[in-house]
Order: C-alpha cells, then structure tokens, then sequence
C-alpha cells in the first residue's frame, strides 16, 4: 500500500506537538506500545478512557471521526463511515447520516445501519452488562427502551431509525447543536449483533479498521494484525503502516520508562508521560531530550469529595478540604511545572468556555490556606478535623504520590485521610466509579482526572456534573452532583448554536459547580512523552492531547 508522505514541520523538543516526526510512506515493521495496566476495555460501548479511546481508531471506524493531523488540526470533524458530516433539519432535533458504499468487516461481511443503531443501543441502553461507556444518546433520543439484553425482540430505540441499509436518522428530543461531535464517539463503531457476546465482546471486537485483533491476553499482551478487508479508499484518516501491533500490558512505571528509552518499546500507550525520575534524566540529556514533548494535555487533574459520604455531606467539610489542599505539592508529584499548571477551575484552557478565576485560593506558594480550612471545619461543626479515605490508582504513579501529598497537606488541619489503592484497569467499573462501593468503604475522596469526550464544554462537562448521569457503576459523577440549575444549563447549551453564548453557559457551570465543592481541580497536566526515534509518523493530536496512535508506523519498514 502507498500513501502520500506527511509534511515534516520539525525535529527535536516538542516537535510532535507543532509538526510530524519522521514522517514515511513506508509500510511494515512492528510498533510497539506499553501500558502500566490494561484498556479499561476494548468493547467501543464499554470504555471511558482516552486512550482507549484513541487507540480503538486503529480497529474500529465511528459515522465522524478527527481527522490525522498535529495540533488543533486534530480537532477538525471529518466524516468516517458517514458520507459527510451530519444533515440537520427539523430544528436540531432531526440528524441523518448516509453510509460510504462498500463498507465490510473483518471478514468481509457487509456493514450496516442497523449495526450502528444496534451498536448505539447495546453501549446507552444495555448499562445492565455494559456499565462505563457515556449515555449522551440514550439522553437525547429520550425513549423507554429497556436495551437489548432486557428487550431481544425489539429493534432498538424508535428514535433511531434505519430506513435503509445505508442511512440513520435520529429524532431527538430537544434540537442539539453538537451532533458531529457525539458521532466520533466509540458507542457509534458497528457492532453485528449476530457477533456480539455481550461482555465478552471485548476481547475481539469485529473490525472494520484497518487492523483486527489478533490475540488478547488481558493484563498482559495484545496483538494487532493488518485486517485484510480494509480498504483505505473508504477510509479518509487512517492508516496500515505497520504490519504488526504489540501493547505489552502489566508493566511496571518505571520499566516502561526504562523500556521507552531502550527502544525495547515506542510509545507509553497511556499518553501521560514518564515518570519523575525518567523525566529528569530525558530533560537533563539533549539526545533524549530533542526525543520528547511537553504538551497540554486537554485534561484537568481533580478529585471528587462525594456528598453522599459523611462527612462530605455537609459542604463546609468539603470546602475546608478545598482550602487545605497542597496543590504544589501535588503539582510536584507530577514532576513540577513540566507536569503541569495549577489550576482553580474544571474547566482546562484548551476547551472554549474556559474562563479563569480561583473560588478557593491556597495562597500565593499554592500550599493551602490553612486559616480558611480552620474556619470551614468550624462551620461544619468538626473543628478538630476528621477520618476519611483516598481512593488512588497506584499503576498509576503520578496520580497515588498527589493523593499522598494530598493526604499530607490535609492532615495539617487535623484531616486524617488514608490513601487506599486500586488497579486502573477496572477503577469505574468496580472501585471509584461505584457509589455503593464508596459508600460501603467509606471513601469520600476519589483521585482522577477528566478530559472532553469532545473538544466542546458539552464534551467536558455532562458526566461529571449532570444528576442524570449518575450511574451504579462506571460513574463519572463521583460528587453525586445533582442541581437543577446545573442540569437546566446543560440543556441550554446542548441546543444552543451561538459559540459565544455557549461558552457562557460552561463558564456559568464551572463556577456553580465550584459553589457546591464537590471537585477539586489541582493541575492542568502536561505529559512528557517520549518517543523512541524507531518510531515513525508521531505527532500530538488535539483531539486527545496524546500521540495519534492512527497515523503511528514503526522502523524496519519497507518503501
């Protein structure tokens, strides 16, 4: 296969982030990718991390997807298994999508509307066997379908039709504004329900992109091969460079660093950066230092104080853990300000909306202020401080060390919180993401941090701060927010099309929701990720803040 050779904008510090790294036409060799942990799953209605997300481009196509380029090029919509990008009428309240011709699996079976209707029915109705994935349809098409493991005689939401083969139409409630970007999301890559088998889809989902799923060991290793049905012809985004794919899962922080640096790997799968002490070598070494970039990641850093819990259900408890937090110290956790800027609202400065101002101030040094944090836990009635607990992911490094220095600046207020660990892997599904877990265990702090499903305030916002999205498991509301304020805000900006009035209804939601104290925003992370130079085709895509792991090809290919 030959492709058209990207354009090269650069080499060295932060090349990958204004241009293309090494950029070939060749094609073949074998990349080769790390993960502390493992995908939190790689059914496209069942995962909720980012780069899962990003990495499912490589063997699922969505109706919209980003297309392949650096920076803010990366956010551009362009339609994937969609002719084009969505028809409108009614309103808003109508959108129609008309499939590319010639579209088939991995096993060269044709794919159809249907299997996109089934694929969107089983990820935002069937959360009885498929917990984690975002509901934004199940919300905006409004129907009372059970989904299909509950109703296997019905043909998914009325609200979603499928006149033909080749088209959808969605018949919403409420006109929304924001459909094309809805449509990138996994929950639209095609499912044959024939093939489906539920929660055990995800270790081989059907593909349609240009790679299928070869083998899949969880926790250990996942192999990718050249899916042999994919025509790029139909496929305006992605490419088949190499002819082979390995994610090594399970590994160690620090031997993934080390693996980086060695070549024995290319690219750190999770997109957050080595750890402190790679860091310090990578940025104090110019060979490896012109081999690495510093971006903006998109995300913000926060945790949630869950109001539900005792003692968080009074918000003066919640607001004195807002003034007591160390937020240098966490920052340094991250590696400094390499790691990220401190920040004071939900919102990241990549999303438009973002307005800056700080609700809680913890002084000058970023340290806390202790003074405040003494005079809330004397309106709560706790002046003595009180017992509470962390729950971290210790794979992941960075985050646990910024829950013990959490930890550490609380106690200086009498705040006793100890830092319990879990694995990323299934952290929604079974531990953070459970309220009835929290509850049970007496967690009240949750450590994570949360980026846009897509780069609007809608694509940030909803399912972390929305009362309806409050869910038994795979939660993303960890506060248990529920204002109805808050919600009717949403709605407006769901529908509205005015970007500047948009932009209001997010910075409006910030601040109301910093009212409630129930997130604690501490960075806006920049990762330094490095990449091997046996890597080819690298750049920084601001649709996920990480490499594009669609466009990625390795050394020892072939021309």
């Amino acid at each position: 296969m030959t492709t058209s050779k990207p354009t090269e904008t650069g080499s060295g510090f932060d090349a990958g982030v204004h241009g293309v790294v090494r950029p070939t036409n060749a094609t073949g060799g074998t990349l080769r990718l790390v993960r502390t942990d493992d995908f939190d799953s790689l059914d496209p209605g069942n995962t909720y991390y980012a780069y899962t997300w990003n990495f499912l481009r490589l063997i699922g196509r969505t109706l919209v997807t980003f297309d392949t380029a650096p920076g803010k090029a990366g956010q551009r919509l362009v339609p994937d298994l969609a002719e084009s990008l969505g028809e409108s009428s009614d309103g808003g309240r109508t959108w129609t999508y008309r499939l590319r011709e010639g579209l088939v699996y991995e096993d060269g079976s044709p794919v159809t509307s249907g299997d996109i209707k089934y694929a969107i029915a089983r990820s935002n109705y069937g959360t009885d066997v498929l917990g984690v994935g975002p509901t934004y349809f199940r919300q905006l098409l409004g129907t009372e379908y059970g989904g299909p493991w509950r109703e296997p005689d019905t043909d998914g939401p009325v609200t979603l039709e499928t006149p033909d083969d080749r088209t959808l139409v969605f018949r919403l409630r409420e006109p929304f504004a924001g459909m094309d970007l809805l449509a990138t999301m996994p929950s639209t890559t095609p499912v044959p329900r024939r093939l489906d088998t539920g929660a055990g889809y995800a270790t081989g989902p059907v593909a349609t992109g240009p790679y299928r799923v070869a083998s899949y060991t969880r926790g250990k290793l996942a192999v990718l091969e050249p899916n042999p049905y994919w025509d790029k012809a139909t496929d305006p985004v992605r490419y088949q460079r190499a002819s082979r794919i390995e994610v090594l899962l399970g590994v160690e922080p620090h031997e993934v660093d080390r693996m980086l640096i060695s070549g024995e790997a290319h690219i750190d799968m999770a997109g957050f950066g080595v750890q402190p002490l790679a860091q310090e070598r990578i940025l104090a070494d110019p060979e490896l230092r012109a081999n690495a970039d510093n971006p903006l990641t998109g995300f913000t850093w926060i945790y949630c104080l869950s109001s539900n819990i005792a003692p968080f259900d009074n918000v003066h408890c919640r607001r004195a853990v807002q003034f007591a937090t160390d937020k240098l110290a966490m920052q340094e956790a991250y590696g400094g300000s390499v790691g990220g800027d401190i920040a004071t609202t939900i919102l990241p400065p990549t999303i438009d909306g973002y307005e800056p101002f700080d609700r809680y101030p913890v002084g000058d040094d970023g340290t806390g202020d202790l003074e405040a944090a003494r005079a809330e836990l004397a309106l709560a009635g706790m002046p003595d401080g009180f017992k509470t607990k962390i729950a971290a992911r210790k794979d992941r490094l960075k985050e646990y060390r910024a829950a013990e220095a959490l930890a550490a600046g609380l106690a200086r207020v009498g705040i006793e919180a100890e830092v319990l660990d879990f694995p990323s892997g299934d952290y929604f599904e079974v531990y953070g993401g459970s309220p009835s877990y929290l509850a049970e265990h007496g967690i009240g702090i949750i450590m994570f941090g949360w980026g846009a499903d897509f780069p609007d305030g809608y694509g940030f916002l909803p399912q972390i701060v929305d009362g309806r999205a409050i869910k038994e498991r795979g939660n993303q509301n960890m506060g248990e927010l529920d204002d109805p304020e808050i919600n009717d805000l949403l709605d407006q900006g769901a529908t509205c099309s005015d970007p500047v009035e948009r932009a209001r209804i997010w910075q409006r939601i910030d601040r109301l929701t910093m009212e409630h104290a129930v997130i604690v925003p501490y960075l806006y992370p920049r990762s330094l990720l490095y990449r091997h130079p046996d890597a080819r085709n690298v750049f920084v895509t601001g649709s996920f803040g990480m490499y594009d792991y669609a466009a990625l090809g390795a050394a020892g290919a072939e021309d």
